[in-house]
Formats: C-alpha cells, structure tokens, sequence
C-alpha cells in the first residue's frame, strides 16, 4: 500500500488544490506555486488502477508563509483552463487559530455567477476555506 500524500510531511504546510484538469501533472503546479517558495513536495492524487488524476493534488511548503502567500495569489486561478480552488488541507485546518467549521449552501444562483465571484461576496463576513 502506498503512503499517504501527507505522511513524512510533519512540519510543512500543505495547501489543498482542487477541481484541477484531468491532463494537470506535478510539474505544471510546481511552475506555478514554485514562484511563492520552496516547495517540499507536489502529490496529484491518481486512481490506483488507472492512474488518471482525481482531479486534486497537495503543494507541500517549509514555510507557512509561503504556503499562504500562494493561497492567496492562486486560489481561483487558471490552471490548464480551470480555476483551481485552494485551502489548507483538513489537518492544516485544525491548527488555524479561531477557525469554526461550517458550511454555508446558497441556491438559486444566476448562472453567471463563478466560485470567484461567490468567495469575494462572501469574505466580507470573514475568512472563507472554499468557495464552489
């Protein structure tokens, strides 16, 4: 069985990326994060028989601050055609100061309205994890 994205990866700080074009490889989000810091470690998660993306990967970072300057820059941009989302993994999440989990579902929504556009609505009331 083969380890875990996040085992051996104590002490990093490891960002979440999301909704990712099938035909995104390591190398490609290491050309776009790498430009935020030193990178410990890219992982796109693959099905075990197929070896097709699953659609997400993990960025590890040695530094926190680097990790979140690239959240901060990347999270919704284009990579290979779609807009990524980013967020710290579950276990980065536990040790963010004051970070309550709940999850908000707005319905009903104009079709012109994108997962940008709903995480800059709502970030006036706070920080948000994710936005889709």
């Amino acid at each position: 069985m083969a380890a875990s994205p996040e085992a051996g990866t104590a002490g990093l700080a490891t960002l979440y990326v999301g909704d990712l074009h099938p035909s995104v490889m390591e190398a490609d989000l290491h050309d776009k994060f790498s430009v935020y810091g030193n990178i410990a470690l890219i992982h796109v998660c693959r099905d075990s028989a197929t070896r097709k993306s699953l659609g997400y990967a993990y960025v590890n970072y040695y530094s926190h601050i680097d990790a979140q300057q690239a959240m901060d820059k990347l999270n919704y941009t284009e990579i290979k055609g779609r807009a990524c989302r980013i967020m710290w993994n579950n276990k980065q999440r536990a040790r963010v100061k004051g970070a309550p989990e709940a999850n908000i579902f707005v319905k009903n929504l104009d079709a012109s309205i994108d997962s940008r556009s709903l995480y800059d609505t709502f970030s006036i009331f706070g920080n948000i994890l994710s936005a889709k």
